[in-house]
């Protein structure tokens, strides 16, 4: 069973943009609140915060899973095991839980990143391995050029994007989907509907749209830094929407809003 299915791990605290003190403060809340997954990336600039921080919390690394993402920019063959080497040295580890490639390579030819990825998998740097913002066509090319698993694809997934289509491309693959930008960067709060589902159950809006994130078969990444909205974000596990609910939530899929494209991202690909 690898790390996204595991129950404890559905629910990871994302790191993105947190450095320093406000980084430590999010993450002290959420290690006291129960997360045990926490994603990070080289090019967050936050991974040797994030190991010391995690190093000092007094969970026992067993408890852990640590997700780290390798930037195009260390893609090279002289420059990919060097920089998994230094993410580890970073968070100090020896082996980190999930490894990710962050995005496509400019151009768009994504077989020489995944043998480097398939390479630190095999030189025992990460128990398991995954990509980030792959399109349907790069993760057929995964599960060909990558040994073992991928173990999930992380994309912008939210009530406010229709992403049904990569969801049946990944689930053919047996790709799980885990989410960034979980609530749409706050974008969901202007749709009474959470709120108006919520009340039912004595949740929030936000829990309500993190709650369908999960009954669709997607694992979460959340970032905060209000301890009371950390603690409500991984608070989500004691009640489940109806298929009507889950329906008419669905529905607002049909908005499109996408919140990273190339106009944020210049990497990124062409989307399903």
């Amino acid at each position: 069973m690898t790390p996204y299915f595991q129950q404890t791990f559905q629910r990871g605290f994302g790191t993105w943009p947190l450095r320093g003190v406000k980084l430590a403060q999010a993450m002290e809340a959420a290690i006291e609140v129960g997360y045990r997954a926490f994603d990070t990336a080289q090019g967050y600039g936050n991974e040797a915060d994030t190991g010391a921080i995690l190093a000092a919390s007094g969970v026992r690394r067993s408890e852990l899973c640590i997700t780290t993402k390798v930037k195009p920019d260390n893609f090279g063959a002289d420059r990919f095991i060097a920089s998994v080497e230094q993410s580890l040295k970073n968070l100090r580890i020896d082996q980190v839980d999930v490894l990710m490639l962050h995005w496509p390579p400019a151009g768009g030819d994504v077989v020489p990143s995944l043998k480097l990825l398939s390479q630190a998998h095999r030189q025992g740097l990460a128990r398991y391995v995954g990509v980030s913002n792959y399109t349907i066509a790069m993760m057929q090319q995964a599960v060909a050029v990558v040994e073992a698993p991928i173990t999930a694809n992380q994309v912008e997934f939210h009530p406010l994007l229709d992403q049904s289509k990569l969801m049946v491309g990944a689930a053919a693959l047996g790709i799980p989907l885990a989410s960034f930008c979980s609530v749409a960067r706050g974008e969901v709060f202007k749709y009474p509907l959470f709120a108006q589902i919520g009340a039912d159950y004595g949740k929030s809006a936000a829990q309500v749209a993190l709650r369908w994130i999960l009954q669709n078969g997607v694992s979460l990444n959340t970032m905060s830094t209000n301890p009371a909205n950390i603690a409500a974000n991984f608070d989500i596990m004691d009640f489940s929407l109806s298929s009507v609910e889950l329906a008419r939530i669905e529905a607002l899929t049909a908005t499109g809003l996408r919140l990273i494209g190339k106009a944020q991202v210049s990497n990124a690909p062409d989307w399903d």
